[in-house]
């Protein structure tokens, strides 16, 4: 994802175009339309996801201190909690995504399905951790 907001404009220049924008961009040809779009996407995902961050990184060490002391009780809680919380982020994540989606063309939505797809085989077989497995 991208790192934090966008850069407030204090001038008529545009503010920098992200990393991921500038990638998608590359990859897609991206109109400047649809580059402004993407970046107030991001940005505005960037945002909401960083208080869910905040709070998951908390959970973890949280659980860490909780099997330290064998707190099975706090064990259980902050799992939940940090179940909750990858869950919340998983779908401010995908909410991003399907915003971006939104702004694409039919062509540039084969062309990103295409890159996905390459990407996702890439990791197919790698089990876990990159250990080599049978995984179909």
């Amino acid at each position: 994802m991208l790192s934090a907001a966008l850069v407030a404009q204090t001038t008529s220049s545009p503010a920098p175009m992200p990393n991921h924008v500038r990638f998608l961009t590359a990859k897609l040809g991206l109109t400047t339309q649809q580059q402004s779009q993407a970046g107030a996407v991001f940005s505005n995902a960037t945002a909401a996801e960083a208080p869910l961050r905040a709070s998951l990184k908390t959970a973890r060490q949280g659980l860490s201190d909780a099997v330290k002391s064998n707190n099975t009780v706090n064990i259980e809680q902050l799992s939940e909690t940090i179940g909750q919380l990858t869950g919340q982020l998983t779908a401010a994540r995908a909410k991003a995504q399907a915003a971006f989606y939104q702004i694409l063309t039919a062509d540039q939505r084969a062309e990103l399905d295409a890159m996905q797809n390459q990407r996702s085989g890439r990791y197919r077989g790698a089990g876990h951790f990159g250990a080599r497995g049978n995984v179909p």
